[in-house]
């Protein structure tokens, strides 16, 4: 009954991020391949990553994700953008879900498939899921609900909150 499967592009940690993309692309259309032969509807979620050694920024997942529309779908980890670009995620920012909208079209931001949690970063990203109980790193759930009711989209939230996710999604 799954409608998605959320799968990570890979890592550009020893070769170069255009090396990396290009064979993130190969195995991407393969993947879309075998799915389209199984004449399956589950569609394959690429997740924004939140190491900057990673690959997955919004417009890598995006550029991936347009190699077969139909099969792909972008997976927003707010937590994950947020860490990678150094706590930008601040103010309802509608920008995400215009450049889904813009790459993809209208109907992948409005039902976009996304993950939700506050998330310690470095200078390299990524450190650890939090709790909606800090108030240090974010990103903080009410921009992300504006934006939300500002646009009247749709999202699917999966919250993944360190050890809370139950009462962290009851919160949202």
């Amino acid at each position: 009954g799954a409608r998605i499967m959320v799968v990570h592009t890979g890592s550009a940690a020893k070769i170069s991020r255009e090396t990396a993309m290009a064979y993130a692309a190969d195995t991407v259309e393969k993947a879309c391949a075998l799915l389209a032969e199984k004449r399956t509807s589950v569609r394959m979620g690429l997740e924004t990553m939140g190491k900057q050694n990673q690959l997955g920024t919004l417009d890598e997942v995006l550029r991936l994700c347009a190699i077969a529309p139909a099969i792909l779908a972008p997976v927003v980890d707010f937590g994950h953008l947020n860490a990678r670009e150094g706590g930008v995620l601040r103010t309802a920012d509608e920008r995400i879900f215009d450049a889904i909208s813009s790459a993809l079209g209208g109907e992948a931001a409005e039902t976009l498939h996304c993950h939700f949690s506050q998330i310690e970063y470095t200078k390299m990203g990524e450190k650890r899921h939090l709790t909606f109980a800090d108030e240090t790193f974010g990103p903080f759930f009410g921009p992300l609900a504006e934006a939300i009711v500002s646009l009247g989209v749709s999202p699917t939230i999966i919250c993944e909150s360190a050890g809370t996710m139950a009462e962290d999604a009851l919160r949202m």
